[in-house]
């Protein structure tokens, strides 16, 4: 069953529609033979697993475990992941700890391989039961995306901001986790108007411009802010509406009439923001 997301014109209206219906969506895209089959497959064979070895070979096993984490395009690297989940995640030094990137941590840890604590998981009924529902939700984030990618973007910040939010990171590892991941990256700079030029910066400068952006623009330079719903909200609809400048105004853009007639020299960037903001 081909599935097309119901998004309207895009945007930050898009965004608006999407998240009304986005419940009513999931079920229709879950209902897709071709998610059933990898589904399928996981669930009968995931017991087979024993080992990470075991699991990093076998592909199909393999695109579920790090789809559900929105890992899916990491699955070339066979050797990388299999150290990250040998080593589990109960030693300070294990790779997963060391390595600046949540998702592997929590692939890690769900997957139990290298824990003495627990254990593997992969026998149990409630961890196959909650990869399929990861997986299904990352896999319905990839087909909006294929529609349209800033909605995937906006769809995996709202997934994964949270996690960093309520870690016991320090205020500066956080930003350094958000400028890891390429998909909270772009959400984030587009939303306080951070340059790409940015990232040619020494990595503690960058830091440090992320959380004075954040302060100055959203009240708050600790990224633990995004435990609040409003907070991300806020993000999102900068994050579309700053797109939607960058973009320009269609004649389909809430607000275009007065747009034309008052766009001119003196008007820049921020003004023509605050009239598509004041029309939605």
């Amino acid at each position: 069953m081909f599935f097309q997301p119901a998004i309207g014109l895009g945007g930050y209206s898009g965004w608006l529609i999407l998240e009304k219906t986005e419940v009513r969506q999931r079920e229709v895209f879950e209902k897709s033979p071709v998610l059933d089959r990898d589904i399928d497959y996981f669930r009968e064979n995931i017991s087979g697993a024993l080992s990470a070895e075991d699991l990093v070979n076998d592909r199909r096993l393999l695109t579920v475990a790090l789809g559900a984490f929105g890992l899916g395009e990491e699955i070339g690297k066979k050797a990388f992941i299999q150290k990250i989940l040998e080593e589990g995640t109960e030693k300070s030094d294990a790779l997963a700890n060391r390595f600046n990137e949540p998702r592997f941590k929590a692939l890690s840890d769900a997957f139990g391989y290298g824990n003495i604590q627990g254990g593997s998981s992969v026998l149990l009924e409630s961890f196959r039961e909650d990869i399929i529902a990861r997986f299904k939700s990352r896999e319905f984030d990839r087909a909006v995306g294929e529609v349209d990618n800033d909605m995937r973007l906006a769809l995996n910040f709202r997934q994964d901001i949270p996690a960093i939010a309520d870690s016991d990171a320090t205020e500066t590892t956080a930003w350094f986790q958000i400028m890891g991941q390429q998909p909270l990256r772009e959400v984030i700079a587009t939303a306080l108007n951070i340059p790409q030029s940015v990232s040619q910066l020494d990595i503690d400068r960058q830091q440090e411009i992320f959380a004075e952006k954040a302060d100055s623009v959203l009240g708050d330079s600790d990224p633990a802010m995004f435990n609040d719903p409003e907070k991300i909200d806020e993000v999102l609809r900068r994050f579309f509406l700053t797109r939607q400048v960058e973009n320009g105004p269609s004649p389909l853009t809430p607000g275009f009439a007065a747009l034309t007639l008052l766009q001119g020299p003196s008007l820049g960037g921020g003004a023509i923001e605050n009239l598509l903001i004041s029309q939605i």
